[in-house]
């Protein structure tokens, strides 16, 4: 059976299309800008809980199992959200520059039979970004929409010094925990 992947983000239908596991894409908006936390995981866990329950209200799990997954980026004691303007894109990237930067993603999974909430981290150990390929970057506008515009996917993967978890976790969706949730359903 199918899950409801509920998010418009077509790097979270990447994943599962990679991972190998059957989806439809549908979801309602969830205002996360009123979301007032200082520790990035409640701040994570709070915009994935509201998701969670703007989807389950408009589409229960009945049908199909809810996906439903949010993403913080946090560098030297700052939550970067996602950028406004190209200028909050750069300073946003510029904090992470040379720097430490920690990508959490949580995850809600709610099937007939189970429901799980995962909080998965991967750090980062960035070089420090040359000036012009980021102002090519933030040109592209391919930063928007981006939890702290960072795209290890893309720009910021020839900066990656060290890495600590899985890259799914920073790219938005903790593919290898689902699985192991999703087989373990399926098993029992």
């Amino acid at each position: 059976m199918p899950i409801r992947l509920c998010s418009s983000s077509e790097t979270r239908a990447m994943l599962l299309k990679e991972a190998g596991i059957d989806f439809i894409q549908k979801s309602v908006d969830f205002d996360e800008e009123n979301i007032v936390a200082s520790c990035p995981k409640n701040f994570v866990y709070q915009a994935t809980l509201g998701k969670y329950e703007a989807n389950f209200k408009a589409f229960g799990y009945e049908d199909y199992p809810l996906l439903v997954a949010d993403t913080v980026v946090t560098s030297q004691g700052h939550i970067l959200r996602k950028a406004r303007c190209k200028d909050d894109a750069r300073t946003i990237l510029m904090t992470q520059s040379g720097n430490i930067t920690s990508i959490i993603t949580c995850m809600i999974y709610h099937s007939k039979k189970q429901k799980i909430i995962d909080i998965s981290k991967t750090d980062y150990l960035f070089n420090p970004f040359d000036s012009k390929e980021l102002e090519a970057y933030l040109n592209s506008g391919k930063w928007q929409g981006k939890a702290g515009a960072c795209m290890v996917e893309g720009f910021c993967k020839s900066y990656i010094q060290e890495v600590k978890g899985y890259e799914s976790t920073a790219m938005g969706l903790s593919v290898e925990v689902l699985q192991t949730f999703i087989e373990s359903h399926s098993l029992g």
